[in-house]
């Protein structure tokens, strides 16, 4: 979890209801202070009902940016958990660190200038061949992606399958926070998935589609009149808006496709 102001903000996460009067509640302790929440909190929302205000690492706050990456500790165990915050429920009596983020090599490199090899990886990523294989980045993992089999994958030179294997990671750093060898697992699959992207996937006939649209001035007018808009008209536009039913096909559009 990244940085919080604190006791500030008004919490959000419960109805007003007096704390003394509740019986629900479990005591965390928040860089040290002992604080009591409602045990069905997630850790960002316990933050903010005893009082602090988060101003960076909140994210999206539905287990999709990975901004929240939090370190705690429960009295009954030695080891250092890890998790996200928007997503871990509160337990009793855990500490809570807060941390701006997990360190990592990040390579710069130039994807025109790439090759999709092994070797490519390992030029950039040498610590990539440190790798022990014990699986510890995937325990970590609050997408449940199996870290190793990219990472075993990258070191094969099979570049495609490490990227399709990480495909849902959120850059959080967790798998690099527990890994003994040190790897940055996060920055080899995004660099795997570049290079796939770049190299080895076919390019995709609806970008060039979609820019010659944009080109002719298909979209100049209406986005003229929403910059035109006052607030309330946007708000209005926005909760009347058409959404995408749950059943919908792949063939869905909506009625005015004026932005399609």
């Amino acid at each position: 979890m990244s940085s919080v102001a604190p006791e500030k903000a008004v919490p959000e996460a419960d109805p007003p209801v007096e704390a003394a009067a509740r019986t629900d509640l479990v005591p965390i302790f928040i860089m040290g202070k002992k604080y009591d929440v409602p045990s069905t909190l997630t850790i960002q929302k316990a933050l903010e009902f005893a009082g602090y205000q988060l101003i960076r690492g909140c994210g999206c706050r539905g287990g999709i940016c990975g901004a929240c990456a939090t370190v705690y500790r429960t009295p009954d165990s030695p080891k250092i958990n890890v998790g996200l915050a928007c997503q871990t429920v509160v337990l009793p009596s855990m500490y809570l660190t807060m941390v701006p983020f997990f360190p990592a090599n990040r390579a710069v490199y130039d994807l025109d200038e790439l090759q999709p090899t092994a070797q490519t990886l390992l030029k950039y990523y040498p610590e990539l061949a440190k790798c022990m294989g014990c699986n510890t980045c995937t325990r970590g993992c609050p997408m449940e992606i199996p870290v190793m089999e990219y990472i075993s994958a990258a070191l094969r030179g099979e570049v495609e399958k490490a990227a399709e294997i990480s495909m849902s990671c959120v850059m959080c750093g967790i798998c690099a926070s527990r890994c003994p060898a040190e790897l940055g697992q996060y920055n080899i699959a995004i660099m795997a998935r570049r290079i796939t992207g770049k190299h080895i996937r076919p390019r995709a006939t609806h970008v060039h589609e979609m820019i010659q649209r944009i080109q002719t001035g298909r979209y100049e007018e209406p986005l003229k009149n929403l910059m035109a808009s006052d607030l309330d008209t946007l708000r209005k536009l926005y909760v009347d808006r058409e959404m995408e039913p749950h059943t919908g096909d792949e063939m869905w559009q909506p009625q005015d496709t004026r932005f399609l």
